[in-house]
């Protein structure tokens, strides 16, 4: 039988003392919450009240139903396969940047990376800049937008020759809005993968 290093407490041993202890503080706590009671609720405040303006309500992210993405799909449709809001511009209200490829049921069709913002009483985005290009032939991993900037991992091909099934380049983009424009800070360094 191994002992505990802790002795024993006196107070682990429940007693009739403890129980009428334990009843007469409950039972003081409801006393005391009935007879302390707030003031009735009222809609309007009281004369002398500075007015308090509650913060304006969010503005939501621009959606990417029902853009019309400039990637050209031929018979088959444009598909959103990766997206992220937050804003980029500092103006108070957040865009969304969509990874988009056509919807090809084989192989694997290029990425481009739009950046898309709807203006106040609009009632669908707008593309307002292209990040990627479906012409570069990238496809686009480890996408984020973190603090006004997108970042996003391009794997992509060091020749024509290179088949789309298998890139062999690998590079770091983070772009930001300065002066008006989206501006790649990351500069373009391709790994061989």
């Amino acid at each position: 039988m191994q002992h505990s290093a802790v002795p024993e407490l006196a107070h682990t041993h429940t007693r009739p003392v403890h129980w009428v202890a334990t009843a007469a503080a409950v039972a003081g706590v409801v006393a005391l919450s009935a007879a302390v009671r707030p003031g009735s609720a009222t809609a309007a405040q009281p004369a002398g009240t500075p007015q308090v303006r509650s913060a304006p309500a969010a503005v939501a992210p621009p959606t990417t139903e029902d853009v019309a993405f400039p990637i050209q799909c031929g018979p088959v449709r444009a598909v959103v396969a990766k997206k992220a809001s937050g804003d980029l511009d500092g103006d108070g209200r957040p865009e969304t940047v969509a990874v988009v490829h056509c919807d090809a049921s084989m192989g694997t069709p290029p990425d481009a990376v739009y950046v898309l913002t709807q203006a106040r009483g609009a009632k669908t985005p707008r593309v307002v800049a292209t990040l990627v290009d479906p012409k570069d032939r990238y496809t686009v991993t480890d996408f984020a937008v973190r603090a006004g900037e997108v970042t996003a991992t391009l794997l992509g091909y060091s020749s024509p020759d290179v088949p789309n099934c298998c890139p062999d380049l690998k590079d770091g983009a983070k772009w930001q809005w300065k002066n008006g424009a989206f501006v790649r800070s990351a500069p373009a360094e391709a790994r061989s993968i």
